[in-house]
């Protein structure tokens, strides 16, 4: 029982190296460095331009780790070379977000602002229309900040106020009517 996406081997662009030492994969690209810990139960092979990536064993636990390995492997390749980005929108009267130095300062309807420390390897850019960009070459920590940042004020779906995804379609419900 082998991992249908652990078979497919990843194709190394140019300018990427991927160099593998025990239980440790690298890749270095044009936009930086990335490391990845490596489990016991998968072997990490470099194949000409490919990476290839095998089970140890039969076990359920090996296959899957074998697709999982393979796809933070297929992550990094694509983080070095074109990186990983994730857009929010404001919307909101009144709610704001503006980048100062390494923190990234929000006004989001509470009397107190939201200041969210930017962490190292990824960019924010925030613009007087409501949009956050957040980008960097890590695919894990681009999601996870993004994910914290639209936590703090979530979509509301009766005026829609909040933090969004760009792509995201929050279902809008209709309020109160005032039957009398």
């Amino acid at each position: 029982m082998a991992s249908k996406i652990g078979k497919l081997p990843v194709t190394i662009p140019a300018g990427v190296t991927v160099t593998v030492a025990p239980n440790l994969v690298t890749v270095k690209g044009p936009k930086g460095e990335l490391k990845q810990d490596v489990n016991n139960l998968v072997n990490v092979e470099v194949k000409g331009s490919e990476v290839v990536v095998t089970p140890t064993n039969e076990s359920k636990n090996a296959s899957a780790a074998h697709g999982l390995y393979r796809n933070l492997i297929q992550n990094m390749v694509t983080g070095v070379t074109t990186g990983f980005s994730k857009n929010l929108v404001i919307t909101g009267v009144g709610y704001r977000a503006e980048v100062k130095g390494k923190e990234l300062v929000m006004n989001l309807g509470y009397s107190n602002e939201f200041i969210a420390i930017i962490p190292e390897g990824i960019t924010v850019t925030a613009d007087k229309d409501g949009k956050v960009g957040i980008s960097g070459i890590d695919k894990q920590k681009v999601g996870e900040f993004s994910a914290q940042i639209r936590k703090l004020r979530g979509p509301e779906p009766y005026k829609g106020k909040g933090i969004r995804y760009e792509t995201e379609v929050i279902r809008r419900k209709v309020g109160k009517t005032g039957v009398k």
